[in-house]
């Protein structure tokens, strides 16, 4: 018999906070110290000249980078947002543009595009592991159509073989947002390095992390180019004599990483597979104390992938557990946990695109002169995403410096939840939810 919710007055199992999430440590340190000590925090000028592509940090960082993903160039910006933009403007959308993208992912993701006033066409998700279902998403093709931004949400690489397919019959450049998914193999390759552009996030939340960062990838030699120049005044730079293909989306802004940034970021570079599998290892541990509750589905990857497991997520079969997930939230976040289902409401239901409200007051970019389609946001038009809502908890405590013990009380959190799930039920019809 377990112990009374503590939404309902009970004691709850965890009473403190959990611990920051610090991956740094004396060599990041001696790093930052390095730098100091060269007074120089940031050596990039907009201009055209050999101080263009930045100083000695944010040059070896994106030579790190490079080398460690397998690919021909990286280039670091102040933050993945920020490269997100860049890799929009780089790959030449703009205005009456479509680019379809999925209604499950942070909401930078769909304003890149908004950005350089192009419209996100919302395609729908998988329901196993939560990315752009490719079986659903050839229906949302145009002649518009300029992009596909996939992202690899909590982690686990999308369905990349059948998207690439996808994008090369209809001639279109493939994004990937793999700011949650470093180190992760789709098919043997890494995540973010398939599509034209793969953007990583350095966010202190993410996997690894410089407070605030972003790197951008790519094999191709105009696309760096254009991600160079977007992140640096690309039109003061053209107008002093830089060479470029095309002046689309040339109007650049400061997206530039600092010295102090990259240092630290280089560091954290060589922890990346030693961080990723200490997340492998708590979840693995977590996953075995809550294999064969009835109804609880538990993450994991497809045979073709890996799994980095930026955040960890639950699925409720709501037909065996008849608790929706912001309730099941409520109840564990009362015993002390950390659960969220923030990340569950698709994109084009927040009021920025059920009013069509970008730029300025009049409806731009949607309704744009330039614009020639019809584009719905309506409820139902991702029917799997909208489901989800209701099916999907997540929680990023599955990462150092939290320990075995801290998944045995998640795991309790789950088990003291579900044994009393008829009194939460009865809370919940008193409570209206």
């Amino acid at each position: 018999m377990h112990a009374q919710l503590a939404l309902l007055g009970g004691k709850p199992l965890r009473t403190k906070g959990y611990p920051v999430h610090a991956t740094t440590g004396e060599e990041e340190k001696k790093a930052v110290l390095a730098v100091l000590e060269r007074a120089i925090l940031s050596e990039f000028e907009g201009t055209n000249n050999q101080y263009f592509l930045g100083g000695e940090q944010v040059k070896a960082l994106e030579g790190e980078w490079a080398e460690k993903f397998g690919v021909r160039y990286a280039v670091s910006f102040n933050s993945a947002t920020s490269a997100l933009f860049a890799a929009v403007g780089a790959c030449a959308v703009g205005p009456g543009d479509e680019v379809l993208i999925t209604p499950f992912t942070m909401s930078a993701t769909a304003t890149a595009i908004l950005a350089f006033n192009g419209i996100p066409v919302f395609a729908d998700v998988e329901l196993d592991h939560y990315n752009l279902d490719p079986a659903g998403l050839e229906e949302r093709i145009t002649a518009r159509s300029r992009a596909i931004f996939v992202t690899h949400i909590f982690g686990h690489p999308a369905a990349m073989g059948p998207i690439m397919d996808l994008a090369k019959k209809h001639g279109l450049r493939v994004i990937e947002d793999a700011a949650q998914s470093p180190g992760a193999l789709y098919n043997g390759k890494l995540s973010g390095t398939i599509g034209a552009i793969g953007v990583y996030s350095l966010n202190c939340n993410k996997v690894i992390q410089c407070g605030e960062g972003g790197i951008a990838v790519t094999d191709d030699d105009d696309l760096a180019q254009r991600l160079r120049l977007i992140r640096n005044h690309g039109e003061a730079v053209i107008a002093a004599g830089m060479a470029v293909g095309s002046l689309v989306n040339m109007i650049g802004g400061n997206y530039r990483m600092t010295e102090i940034e990259a240092a630290i970021a280089r560091e954290q570079l060589r922890k990346l597979d030693d961080l990723t599998q200490r997340r492998r290892e708590l979840v693995s541990y977590l996953n075995e104390r809550l294999r064969g509750i009835p109804g609880l589905g538990l993450p994991g990857a497809r045979p073709d992938s890996t799994h980095v497991y930026y955040r960890y997520a639950l699925k409720i079969d709501r037909e065996v557990i008849p608790i929706d997930a912001p309730l099941f939230v409520k109840a564990l976040n009362a015993e002390g946990l950390d659960f969220y289902v923030s990340y569950m409401k698709p994109l084009y239901l927040q009021p920025l695109y059920q009013r069509r409200i970008g730029y300025g007051d009049k409806g731009c970019p949607f309704s744009c002169p330039f614009y020639r389609g019809e584009v719905s946001y309506e409820r139902g038009i991702c029917p799997q995403a909208e489901e989800l809502e209701k099916m999907v908890i997540s929680t990023e405590i599955v990462r150092p410096p939290q320990t075995f013990a801290d998944m045995e009380e998640i795991a309790r959190g789950v088990e003291k939840v579900l044994a009393e799930k008829d009194q939460l039920l009865k809370y919940a019809a008193t409570e209206g939810m």
